[in-house]
């Protein structure tokens, strides 16, 4: 048995809520599928670092779509609470499969909710995504703002997991939180985002591709932010029913500031080329946070200035973690 089950617990967040949950001591076990998309390799790296440093930790290697395989997973654990991270993530590749997100996300999603319910599962926390507001243009994004227009197929998938989420509050009697995340990024993150692709490519003296001419903006958040927001939320006493909270770092960024940090903390001027537009992406970004500081006192605590830094140091203590994202970024091509 288990305190908490965290699923995608090979996944950036996930792998991070796991360090901090069995750093403090609770009973937590996790499920991942480690399927190839977005480096394998790096999932890999993230559970043997996991496993390491917490010998007892156990992770089933299992697809949350997969109701079957993840029943025994429930069955096996019984949580009192369910941290659901795992799922299909990247805006733009769900423009070129989307039943690969429809399967992970809605479905995966689908039979956590479910299985939650008959194990009478105490809470269930879930990531949604910044990504649902889609093309507004009303900044800072709040809770209350309509998502019923998503610019992009994982959009879609995000909401969809908010509306059954509602359902199944209001159905069964459920206390389940979505957790709208906004741009996380920090060591172990994911080599698909920018934070990660600009580090490797200003360190090794590639040029670096900024879409939209360069006028994106995002909230970055830092995923030391991000867990103490994501466990303040599954511990939070009061709460009933569904309730959305975002978690972001309350800052709206020029990518350029983004590059200006990397090239300081890396030493070395970047190679900037300008390209148009990507179909789905986000003009910007930016978090309103009040309801989660209202409910549990979070604020978040670390800027670009400390947090991109914090992460080129560890990519570069980490080279055989970059080195293999290399090998596979070589081999997608």
């Amino acid at each position: 048995m288990a305190d908490v089950l965290v699923t995608g617990s090979a996944g950036f967040i996930g792998s991070h809520v796991c360090r901090r949950l069995l750093g403090e001591g609770a009973s937590v076990a996790g499920v991942d599928d480690f399927n190839p998309r977005f480096f394998a390799s790096v999932k890999r790296a993230r559970d043997a670092d996991l496993r390491a440093a917490h010998p007892g930790f156990a992770c089933a290697e299992a697809d949350v779509a997969d109701l079957a395989a993840l029943g025994r997973v429930f069955e096996a654990h019984r949580p009192r609470l369910v941290v659901h991270l795992a799922a299909q993530t990247g805006v733009r590749y769900s423009a070129v499969d989307p039943f690969v997100y429809e399967r992970s996300n809605v479905a995966g999603t689908l039979n956590v909710l479910d299985l939650s319910r008959r194990g009478g599962v105490e809470r269930v926390v879930y990531a949604s995504s910044s990504s649902v507001y889609g093309g507004s243009k009303t900044l800072p994004f709040r809770e209350a703002d309509r998502v019923d227009a998503p610019i992009s197929l994982y959009a879609a998938t995000k909401k969809a997991c908010e509306l059954m989420a509602q359902s199944y509050a209001h159905l069964h009697g459920m206390t389940l939180v979505g957790l709208r995340y906004f741009t996380v990024y920090g060591p172990w993150g994911r080599p698909d985002m920018a934070v990660w692709k600009f580090t490797e490519k200003v360190a090794n003296g590639e040029p670096i591709a900024l879409y939209a001419a360069g006028r994106m903006r995002r909230d970055f958040t830092y995923v030391d932010d991000v867990v103490d927001a994501t466990l303040a939320l599954a511990r939070l006493p009061g709460l009933t029913g569904h309730e959305v909270f975002n978690v972001g770092g309350s800052r709206c960024e020029d990518l350029s500031a983004l590059v200006s940090a990397i090239e300081a903390a890396v030493g070395r001027p970047a190679v900037v080329r300008f390209g148009p537009p990507q179909p789905g992406d986000m003009e910007a970004t930016w978090a309103d946070t009040s309801k989660l500081a209202a409910a549990t006192g979070h604020a978040p605590r670390v800027p670009i200035a400390e947090g991109v830094p914090a992460f080129v140091r560890w990519y570069l203590d980490h080279g055989q973690v970059a080195d293999a994202v290399r090998r596979e970024r070589r081999e997608e091509d």
